[in-house]
């Protein structure tokens, strides 16, 4: 099959062409006369397909902040026992971190649409049989099982990162502002979702969040995949390495375990600080201003063009991250006040997208093309463990120390994770390579 020529950027806006499974789509983003270029969003939305992935793709990543809640709400409620409860979602990630990667493996290697609708039926069906266990006070050991088998879920928002850089690869600009949507959109379904399940299960029914985020689920990914136009190619089968080889990539995982820490801790200690000062409920509302913060920093962030390799910028923006990660410990410090935590919440949350945006870019740039899914999978995977490890630590802090020494934790991981990313990443960066590749060719 021959070369099919990749975008060039240059002074005056050209047609931008994209790539799908099938055909070659033009979509041309000069300006019409007497109107003004598109801004960056728009830009991306005026590729044939798009919109219609991504209405997908928000529907099935919306119960992604909610299923944990449910379960502890819905098997705390009816069995009286939160420890139970933290068990069983313990044991849902601990599986997710075994089986997310190998479901990413199948689908870079068959597809999206053949590989994950399966395995979102699994998962399910897992929910389902999770919610009627409960409901018909099944023995304890049959909770852990169902969990279980929700971990088949496959990580849709690498999926959908995956066709971004699909239909954008060499136009560096375009990805970054897609990475900073998606990431918003991480945002946006984590603040949401924890509040819908709450809303349904304390206002229906103690199954009616876990109910609802598999129907959510499976309407969403059986939309998401129906798109067959943008999903990426399935080449023919290769022995590329595993990107846990892939130069820098380690490194790059083991900064996401740390910034997943910051994230686990943060969450624990503001709920004990909340509850400290007498107002459990207001520690939704913080937590929802920070990643509110967070959402609204990443939209911004990717409207701007961004300078040099990410390998330089993800130290900055890690730098930027710790140093606000100090706020909220000096608010708790200095002051009980909630609206005082709060403002520096609000602050602090500024700095986590802009890096996350970077990290995953970078990821990209460092992983198999013919493996993207499974890089980010594992990157989503670090994530995890680093949140269930910073709540743990998070815990001990507050039980054994104080609830403001608490807020020490996340500053600490997150100086941790700077740490990591000065080192150097090494090794090429396929998405340049590939761009002065193209430039060599024609």
């Amino acid at each position: 099959m021959p070369d099919i020529p990749q975008p060039l950027r240059t002074a005056t806006p050209q047609p931008l062409h994209t790539v799908t499974a099938d055909t070659l789509v033009t979509v041309d983003f000069s300006p019409r006369s007497g109107d003004r270029r598109p801004g960056p969003y728009r830009r991306l939305f005026t590729i044939p397909g798009t919109r219609a992935f991504t209405a997908g793709n928000l529907i099935a990543r919306l119960p992604m902040g909610m299923f944990s809640v449910s379960a502890v709400v819905m098997i705390a409620g009816t069995r009286g026992s939160y420890a139970l409860a933290g068990a069983v979602t313990a044991t849902g990630l601990a599986a997710t971190a075994v089986v997310a990667p190998w479901v990413a493996r199948l689908i870079d290697r068959h597809g999206q649409a053949r590989i994950a609708v399966p395995a979102t039926l699994l998962a399910v069906l897992g929910s389902l049989a999770l919610l009627l266990c409960v409901h018909y006070d099944a023995p304890d050991w049959t909770l852990f099982a169902a969990y279980a088998a929700t971990a088949t879920t496959p990580n849709i928002g690498g999926m959908s990162r995956a066709r971004w850089a699909h239909l954008l690869r060499g136009d560096a600009e375009a990805l970054h502002t897609a990475n900073s949507f998606e990431q918003a959109a991480d945002e946006l379904c984590f603040m949401l979702g924890p509040v819908l399940a709450a809303l349904l299960c304390g206002s229906l029914f103690p199954e009616a969040g876990t109910l609802a985020g598999a129907v959510l689920l499976l309407t969403g990914m059986l939309l998401f995949t129906a798109q067959r136009s943008t999903q990426p190619p399935v080449g023919p089968l290769r022995k590329t390495r595993s990107p846990l080889r892939s130069p820098g990539i380690p490194r790059l995982l083991t900064a996401f375990l740390a910034t997943g820490a910051v994230f686990g801790s943060m969450e624990v200690v503001t709920i004990a600080f909340a509850d400290a000062q007498g107002s459990r409920t207001a520690a939704g509302v913080l937590l929802g201003l920070q990643a509110a913060a967070s959402g609204a920093a990443g939209l911004l962030f990717g409207t701007l063009r961004p300078t040099g390799p990410a390998e330089r910028r993800l130290p900055w923006c890690m730098a930027a991250m710790a140093s606000l990660m100090a706020l909220p410990l000096l608010a708790a410090n200095l002051t009980p006040s909630l609206v005082a935590l709060a403002a520096a919440l609000l602050l602090a949350g500024m700095a986590t997208a802009p890096t996350m945006v970077t990290a995953m870019t970078l990821l990209q740039h460092r992983t198999p093309a013919d493996r993207l899914n499974e890089g980010m999978t594992l990157a989503v995977t670090a994530l995890l463990g680093g949140i269930a490890c910073g709540s743990a630590v998070g815990g001990w802090a507050v039980e054994q120390l104080s609830v403001t020494a608490g807020y020490g934790v996340p500053v600490a991981a997150a100086t941790l994770a700077l740490a990591v990313s000065l080192g150097s990443f090494g090794g090429p960066n396929r998405l340049t390579d590939s761009r002065a590749s193209s430039r060599t060719t024609h």
